[in-house]
């Protein structure tokens, strides 16, 4: 299968892949669209299996972005980039200077930030190379590490599920089966252990998993465990595609809220859960509290302001709204969240795309 006939290639833009022989880079940025502004996301290290399993994940995760940077109404169109290799291992500073410059060469149309793998330290020697990206600590612009505010959106939007499930205004009570503790996970589970929740954990990470369980006193089971134990809310915060044919009938919770992108492997993963009954909180929205913290840097830049975390609880503010739209919707529609939730967001996207092109002709 080619890249134009990929189910994944979604009307992408433009699709990059560089490669550096010195630092080893190998590196694809796939730009879904730019309609609402530049293509902004972050950038993963993986150690895929192979370069067609990095382009389809990239190309995901791109069009996901689109989605999520539509819905949290900001300024900005979705991209990602992926950086093929053991961020254990072969993550040096020099890499990610040579991802800076090649960057440099989509001028403007592309701005990265940390993901999985990457820190804020790595976008940091980026930095030294390019002026396109963001998610830096230093400076009045620097929002630092976007982790703990994309926590605290998923907290938020837990609260949301169990006001609508349990009609309750904290977790007391409920079980929490939380995938992945790592830089969002582990700021989440300190909010749902301090909000009345008890919690059942798990990560490839053992240390972290130890350090978490210390302090919230949670449970630690095996990786594959985690779908089989009795919780009322399934939160995936590690990779995506975990609710799929082999794990939906193992899970019983009745919500899934958690940070992971792409979480179900297929549409159609998400038709069956709502056929069921499970409160389904589309991840784009859920997650998108660190992008919304991006974007104030990104706005700072442009201004010549400062990082303004007022700005970033108002956007947070109006994402929790836009969850409750959907959820309400779903309701009344009689249809899957993440239908409601990506027709929100191509509206949004096809309206700035019209008018891009309707400027274009008045020119």
């Amino acid at each position: 299968m080619t890249l134009f006939d990929s189910p994944s290639f979604a009307q992408h833009e433009g699709v990059h892949a560089f490669f550096d022989e010195k630092t080893g880079l190998k590196a694809i940025v796939a730009v879904h669209s730019t309609a609402r502004g530049p293509a902004v996301g972050g950038c993963r290290m993986w150690n895929y299996g192979s370069s067609a399993e990095a382009l389809e994940d990239v190309l995901r995760l791109s069009r996901g972005m689109s989605y999520k940077n539509a819905v949290a109404d900001l300024d900005m169109g979705g991209g990602k980039s992926v950086i093929m290799g053991d961020s254990r291992t072969q993550k040096t500073p020099e890499l990610f200077r040579a991802f800076g410059r090649a960057l440099n060469t989509l001028g403007g149309t592309y701005y990265s930030a940390e993901d999985v793998g990457v820190s804020v330290e790595d976008i940091a020697e980026a930095r030294k190379e390019t002026p396109y990206v963001v998610g830096l600590s230093g400076g009045k612009e620097g929002s630092g590490d976007p982790s703990p505010v994309t926590a605290e959106g998923v907290y938020r939007s837990t609260l949301v599920a169990a006001r609508r499930l349990w009609k309750q205004d904290d977790l007391t009570g409920l079980t929490v089966a939380l995938q992945g503790v790592g830089h969002v996970g582990g700021y989440l589970a300190d909010k749902l252990a301090k909000a009345g929740a008890k919690l059942i954990i798990t990560d490839v990470n053992t240390q972290a998993l130890e350090e978490v369980a210390a302090r919230t006193g949670a449970e630690i089971v095996a990786p594959d465990a985690i779908y089989d134990v009795q919780a009322d809310i399934y939160a995936p915060c590690a990779l995506g595609a975990t609710l799929n044919e082999k794990t939906l009938d193992r899970i019983t919770a009745r919500a899934v809220v958690g940070a992971a992108n792409n979480q179900l492997a297929t549409p159609e993963i998400g038709l069956e859960l709502f056929r069921r009954g499970v409160l389904y909180a589309p991840d784009y929205v859920v997650n998108g509290g660190g992008i919304i913290n991006v974007a104030s840097e990104m706005r700072a830049r442009e201004t010549g302001g400062s990082y303004d975390p007022q700005w970033v609880e108002g956007k947070v503010d109006r994402l929790m709204q836009t969850l409750e739209e959907v959820l309400e919707r779903s309701d009344a529609e009689k249809r899957p969240t993440h239908e409601i939730a990506d027709a929100i967001a191509e509206a949004r996207i096809n309206a700035a795309r019209d008018e891009k092109e309707a400027q274009r002709k008045a020119a």
